[in-house]
């Protein structure tokens, strides 16, 4: 595994333990996805937002540029976060280093599951992953990004 890998890796990983809920309710879901709707527009992104507690969706937005297969990518990366208690990209980038992909020698259906940036856990102490904040529309390190710089905006108010 190259240091690049090794170090990007590292990144989300310390991420992924740095970024948590003290609880998570529906009034969370709202304020974060307002949150990541109001980054999107100020730039201009062409994204769909998703947040998930368990199997219900609590906050979804389509922004222009947007379309419904931003939702399909939204739907695989979600099951990746639940199946693996991790990012979407955590996963994604772990399997690259190794040379290998999200495929039925891992139990799971391609077509069903993708392993690229844009879905990030909602972990809470002593419970664990109670839902997914997730981006799609961007190159996968962006989705990835802007889930990020809008968590640790969130979580510092």
């Amino acid at each position: 595994m190259s240091d690049e890998s090794q170090n990007l890796i590292a990144e989300i990983e310390e991420q992924e333990r740095r970024l948590v809920f003290p609880k998570f309710d529906e009034a969370d879901a709202w304020a974060l996805g307002c949150l990541l709707v109001n980054l999107a527009t100020q730039r201009g992104l062409p994204v769909a937002v998703d947040i998930r507690r368990g199997e219900q969706q609590l906050f979804h937005a389509g922004l222009p540029g947007s379309t419904a297969d931003n939702d399909a990518w939204i739907a695989r990366k979600v099951r990746v976060v639940y199946r693996f208690a991790a990012s979407s990209y955590l996963i994604g980038r772990q399997l690259a280093a190794k040379g290998r992909e999200l495929d039925a020698a891992m139990g799971v259906d391609p077509a069903l599951f993708a392993a690229h940036g844009g879905a990030f856990p909602v972990r809470v102490p002593g419970v664990g992953v109670v839902g997914v904040v997730t981006v799609s529309g961007l190159p996968q390190a962006d989705d990835h990004a802007l889930v990020v710089e809008a968590l640790e905006t969130f979580l510092e108010e």
